[in-house]
């Protein structure tokens, strides 16, 4: 084993996370699954879907919150109170949406749930970042990423288990939550540096907003463009699909394939990514994103439909993790895990924008307003990606750093470990 204060080598990692991972994926079973259970519920109970982006906008108001706050808690009080404290805490909010319907009182409730989710998200990413080493981070990270996806697509699934009209799969989240805690209090390994005081080095620091959109613009505009995309897909996606007249079951399959589209074509997207110029990248999939929200417009529910709607998760939720690579050519490698706070920042300042715009779509042109706004944030980006490569020279394909895949709902610590891992990689002499 490990001495303490120190990061474990390859045979103990599997000890220190598995338990981590096991609480995560249960934790994403149970957040996949409320996302779109709370927008069916709140479509059935009449809210407007103008209201409905309202509610839904408030949990990623609470996560930007949260990713800031959070880490001053977790540095109070230790990994696993933090974490046991967050996940507690979201468990009772769930439950309460289910006793009490009210726009308001879910509003405040999701920003509180909101806020919760970045704390449990900052408790695992720092462990995770804390129990890797410069050899296998960036595995764990796609293990960390694969464990969220699969968590994230599954608990769409669930749905199909009882009415969102009941207080049943509000009960079923719950329980997901709370047993997520479970795995790591069993945990024998320690939490990051156990028994040490003040500062937690596994915790990210902050840089400033400036000096990350000096260094590079287009990653700063394309995160916070694909805030709004996350946004408007997780916090309305199950809404639209209601909308255009699915079942609830056609809801979680439609939810469920954009996330399997977007696990499955990360990778791909990042190979190219790595031998190409990044903003050429960024401009032929948000060109292809846009395309592909158009054309889910014109197909009914057949297999073009779902096939479309496949490749559009792969393409517009890969730009996250675009963003942030191509901001990161642009850093020194000391410079990146300061920048994982202001990229968290930029993201869910979109985030919240997402649910807005795509609900006042969806109530003042229907349902097809939905992906003609997506496609219309889509192509602004790749506008500005055009512009940008005016401005400046490409970069030479030996100092572009690793494309590293990263889910969708992240704190600033899983960027900041991505940061890590792209720095460790470029000092190696990539």
């Amino acid at each position: 084993m490990a001495a303490e204060g120190e990061r474990p080598d390859d045979t103990d990692i599997g000890v220190s996370v598995a338990p981590l991972l096991i609480g995560v994926g249960l934790l994403m079973l149970g957040n996949g699954l409320q996302g779109s259970l709370l927008g069916l519920r709140a479509a059935a109970e009449g809210f407007s879907n103008a209201v409905i982006g309202i509610v839904m906008a408030s949990f990623f108001a609470g996560f930007l919150v949260g990713a800031i706050w959070a880490v001053s808690v977790v540095q109070r009080v230790g990994h696993i109170r933090g974490f046991a404290a967050f996940a507690s805490i979201a468990s009772v909010s769930i439950l309460a949406h289910g006793v009490f319907v009210e726009p308001i009182f879910w509003s405040a409730l999701r920003f509180v749930t909101g806020i919760c989710f970045a704390g449990i998200f900052v408790v695992a990413e720092s462990w995770l970042n804390s129990s890797s080493s410069n050899q296998n981070r960036g595995q764990l990270l796609s293990v960390y990423m694969f464990t969220s996806f699969a968590g994230m697509g599954a608990g769409q699934l669930l749905l199909n288990l009882s009415s969102p009209e009941s207080i049943n799969l509000f009960i079923l989240v719950s329980v997901l939550i709370s047993f997520s805690v479970v795995p790591m209090l069993l945990n024998a390994a320690p939490p990051p540096n156990a028994g040490q005081t003040g500062e937690d080095p596994s915790l990210p620091g902050v840089k400033t907003v400036k000096r990350v959109f000096t260094a590079s613009p287009l990653g700063v505009v394309g995160t916070f463009t694909a805030g709004i995309i996350n946004g408007a897909v997780f916090g309305m996606g199950a809404v639209y699909a209601l909308e255009r007249g699915f079942s609830v079951t056609g809801a979680s399959l439609f939810m469920g394939v954009i996330i399997a589209g977007s696990a499955l074509l990360q990778w791909p997207i990042g190979k190219l990514s790595d031998t190409i110029d990044r903003r050429v990248t960024i401009t032929l999939i948000s060109v292809a994103a846009a395309g592909l929200a158009v054309m889910i417009n014109l197909f009914g529910e057949g297999g073009w439909f779902w096939s479309i709607a496949f490749l559009f998760g792969g393409a517009s939720l890969s730009l996250h993790t675009l963003s942030i690579a191509y901001t990161n050519d642009y850093l020194e490698p000391t410079e990146m895990v300061g920048a994982s706070g202001v990229l968290v920042l930029v993201l869910g300042f979109g985030s919240i924008l997402g649910p807005l715009v795509a609900g006042l779509a969806i109530e003042n042109i229907g349902p097809t307003g939905y992906f003609f706004a997506i496609a219309g944030v889509h192509i602004a980006l790749s506008g500005f990606a055009v512009w940008r490569m005016f401005q400046r020279a490409a970069l030479d394909q030996d100092d572009q750093g690793p494309y590293i895949s990263l889910p969708s709902a992240t704190s600033s610590v899983a960027i900041e470990a991505a940061e890590e891992a792209h720095a460790d990689q470029l000092s190696d002499g990539r």
